[in-house]
């Protein structure tokens, strides 16, 4: 039987609407107490350099207010090593980030920026975060991950969402197989593979069927459902179609 599959739910967008207008409502730590009452595995939180939506003393908040886990998508910068360095979350994801693009588009060049991130990995895992790198599902990717030392990978789905959404069947079974194979490559190598990016209701049990994945991790669908049927009824129902699928 293949093992849970956790679900980490990311809550950026929470604080997207909240920022919108000002103010403190919708609260991003509501949605992260929400998640925890409704069995949750994690809370995911990218503070962005331009803190277009969680802000900096968000975090505090959100650890302070439940018990779950916090992973903290980051870019690899220095001001980012020292927040996450100040407030020790579980997990840091590390991220590509453009200050022009709307979400994370495409996956960190571990392998382009090995010596940068050398700078970042190390100091993160000394205080004993456990590292993640967000990455395309490749195996010049993955090995540079593994030259890192990074004991995490999160593998990049938008290609597999977009192909769906394009109604392209081959390119969607081709994404899917390449991270299929890359998560049993990066399980064989020691390293915990995860997922995400664009998983839906429609799209995510095929990703959640892969044996090796330990993680998905997801927010904007979730929040966007959330409008319309609440959050709790939002994350039950992405949490029964992952285990529908193992």
């Amino acid at each position: 039987m293949a093992h849970y599959l956790r679900l980490g739910v990311n809550i950026d967008h929470v604080a997207t609407i909240r920022n919108a207008r000002g103010g403190d409502h919708p609260d991003p730590v509501r949605a992260a107490q929400i998640v925890a009452a409704c069995g949750g595995d994690g809370i995911t939180a990218h503070l962005r350099e331009d803190r277009r939506h969680i802000r900096d003393d968000d975090l505090k908040r959100i650890q302070d207010a439940t018990d779950l886990p916090l992973n903290l998508e980051m870019a690899a910068t220095p001001e980012m090593l020292a927040i996450a360095l100040a407030h020790r979350p579980h997990a840091a994801c590390i991220v590509p980030e453009k200050r022009e693009e709307r979400t994370t588009e495409g996956g960190l060049d571990a392998a382009g920026l090995h010596n940068h991130l050398t700078s970042i990995v190390g100091p993160l895992q000394d205080a004993g975060i456990r590292v993640s790198l967000f990455i395309e599902a490749s195996e010049r990717q993955l090995d540079a991950a593994l030259r890192l030392g990074a004991p995490v990978v999160e593998f990049h789905t938008g290609e597999y969402a977009h192909a769906g959404l394009d109604g392209d069947a081959e390119r969607v079974a081709r994404e899917l197989k390449r991270i299929a194979d890359m998560a049993a490559l990066a399980a064989k190598n020691g390293i915990e593979p995860h997922a995400g990016h664009g998983l839906t209701y429609d799209n995510v049990q095929p990703v959640a069927a892969i044996p090796q994945l330990a993680e998905l991790n997801i927010g904007h669908y979730l929040i966007g459902e959330a409008i319309f049927d609440g959050l709790e009824p939002a994350v039950l129902k992405m949490r029964e179609l992952m285990d529908l699928a193992r």
